[in-house]
């Protein structure tokens, strides 16, 4: 499963109403896979709910550290094929980060995201946290 921005607020953020949900399906997940723009992406949005910034951080470097999450690191090469993506769907209003995850998701053969976000489903992926 890829762990998306929103899927991570959700599972972080007690107050979030799907909590639940995302704490069950990230549990279960025999694949979790992730990149660092949806990590930097996920210290931006954890403001908006006035989330303390060192519990934000702490959670972040938790992920990173952890042995069962696999975290890409964005190189040139998936930025630039990123930024192309995003050039051939102006219909869509995909986020850099999002064409990333697109990417990714498809080069490693994961159909399922952790997300409350609908552009996985434009994009032909399945969103796990519907609203």
């Amino acid at each position: 499963m890829f762990l998306d921005t929103s899927g991570l607020l959700c599972f972080h953020h007690r107050a979030e109403r799907q909590d639940a949900e995302a704490e069950r399906l990230l549990q279960s997940a025999a694949v979790r896979l992730t990149d660092n723009y949806v990590l930097s992406e996920y210290i931006a949005l954890a403001h908006a709910p006035r989330l303390p910034g060192q519990a934000v951080l702490s959670f972040v470097a938790d992920l990173q550290d952890d042995p069962v999450v696999h975290v890409i690191w964005v190189i040139e090469t998936l930025h630039r094929a990123a930024v192309t993506h995003l050039q051939q769907r102006l219909d869509k209003e995909w986020s850099l980060c999002d064409a990333v995850t697109f990417l990714l998701m498809a080069q490693h053969g994961i159909r399922d995201a952790l997300t409350t976000d609908h552009h996985f489903e434009q994009a032909g992926f399945v969103r796990l946290l519907k609203p």
